[in-house]
């Protein structure tokens, strides 16, 4: 069992700007999210172990997923001076991966099992061991939701939280899968 209230509590108070309970039947894995990775925008299409198609199939996916219960979204939310402040963007970035990976370790702490899913590329490595060897960091490594083939919007639509949190915004959200 667990308290979703506490799970809000702790990702707020470890620097989320706002997070919710996951409603779990929003969690469809979709190959046209995941086709949408191989237009390489973000330059990391067939270059590391968590992204396309290093980190497996759509069905992969699902049935990793399908091994938890419960689950909650996280959200950071940077205030930009207009739709170019690229400055904020990246520190809003970073902000949301340094409390996810903070926020991952204390929940391992108190479940027997975590499946994190971020936002973005995993960046722990400078340069990634794919497809020559396997992952340095395999229990630290984070896969991005849309890699595992979910519609982020979607998501948060069904879990009740905005994907998009107002004009001159920018949103970074990620989910803590938990047994």
């Amino acid at each position: 069992m667990y308290d979703s209230e506490f799970l809000i509590k702790e990702a707020i108070e470890n620097g989320f700007s706002q997070a919710c309970v996951l409603n779990n039947k929003a969690l469809v894995f979709m190959p046209e999210v995941r086709q949408m990775c191989s237009a390489n925008r973000c330059k990391q299409y067939n270059t590391n172990w968590s992204c396309p198609p290093g980190c497996g199939t759509i069905e992969d996916s699902a049935k990793k997923a399908a091994k938890y219960s419960f689950g909650i979204l996280v959200q950071t939310i940077g205030q930009l001076e207009d739709e170019f402040d690229f400055e904020t963007m990246g520190e809003t970035s970073e902000k949301h991966k340094k409390n996810f990976a903070a926020l991952v370790e204390k929940l391992k702490q108190r479940y027997d099992d975590v499946l994190p899913m971020g936002a973005g590329p995993c960046d722990i490595c400078k340069k990634c061991t794919y497809p020559d060897a396997p992952c340095r960091f395999p229990d630290k490594a984070i896969t991005a939701m849309e890699a595992y083939g979910l519609f982020v919007s979607k998501v948060c639509e069904m879990s009740g939280i905005p994907y998009n949190n107002g004009k001159n915004t920018v949103t970074y959200t990620s989910v803590y899968l938990l047994k």
